[in-house]
């Protein structure tokens, strides 16, 4: 993996980032999922793929995720997206941008189209799950669960195949960050790709976020047996081709 960076937000938080910088160039804007980081395959493949194609890179790991400080309970949706903006307006500045959100980072990037509309000039959502801690979560928890994370402020809730310290604080600012019911009208590409059998996050979610779109040129990938990550070699070769796609 390339070289990391940090940057410092205060005395007591710093972010960690993965950059190619490109002085008058297209950034590509990598950002991750929930409890993610930056030593996946994804944003190795992006950042390999924008060197090539002489285009900017950058992607984050929120606070409390990955080597950037702070405690994971103590985030929110506002706070990576605040985390991100921060990000963009340093690194990124005035280029335009074409996001790639992956699961969370979907969500993520939807709260930036209010700071950066004029710049984004594409779209990748990858097994796409904005809204995912009221609709997918807490809708679903039995009444006892929602009594002791109201009683306790936390629980660990196992989902799919992964376990969360979820927080009472981090599904109240989920219900401020609402993007579902946006409309964005630009004329750009917009795709998103979802596996078949991802266990996490339906189909359903990647076309909600399409719909949010008026004007765009918008696609639906679904891919076939894919799972939710879609980290499998031919999986990030399709990602790569889309990109391509979403570029040309």
């Amino acid at each position: 993996m390339r070289k990391f960076n940090y940057f410092k937000i205060s005395k007591k938080k710093k972010i960690r980032y993965l950059e190619y910088s490109q002085k008058n160039s297209t950034y590509i804007v990598f950002l991750h999922g929930f409890m993610s980081n930056l030593e996946g395959k994804k944003p190795q493949i992006f950042f390999n793929f924008a060197k090539r194609n002489k285009l900017g890179f950058l992607a984050l790991e929120y606070s409390g995720h990955g080597k950037s400080s702070g405690k994971f309970i103590n985030g929110n949706i506002s706070k990576w997206s605040n985390d991100t903006k921060l990000l963009i307006k340093k690194i990124v500045k005035k280029n335009n941008i074409i996001l790639i959100g992956s699961s969370m980072g979907t969500w993520i990037s939807l709260n930036q189209f209010k700071y950066f509309k004029k710049q984004i000039i594409g779209f990748l959502g990858i097994g796409s799950a904005p809204e995912f801690l009221e609709r997918l979560m807490w809708n679903k928890f039995k009444k006892e669960e929602k009594r002791e994370i109201k009683k306790n402020g936390i629980i660990h809730l196992k989902h799919g195949d992964y376990e969360y310290p979820l927080t009472y604080q981090l599904i109240k600012d989920g219900r401020k960050n609402k993007v579902l019911h946006k409309k964005i009208n630009k004329k750009f590409n917009v795709t998103m790709v979802h596996g078949s059998k991802d266990k996490s996050v339906p189909v359903s979610y990647s076309k909600k976020v399409l719909n949010i779109f008026q004007n765009s040129k918008k696609k639906l990938v679904v891919v076939k047996n894919g799972d939710h990550s879609l980290s499998s070699p031919r999986w990030l070769r399709l990602l790569k081709r889309e990109l391509k796609l979403i570029i040309n």
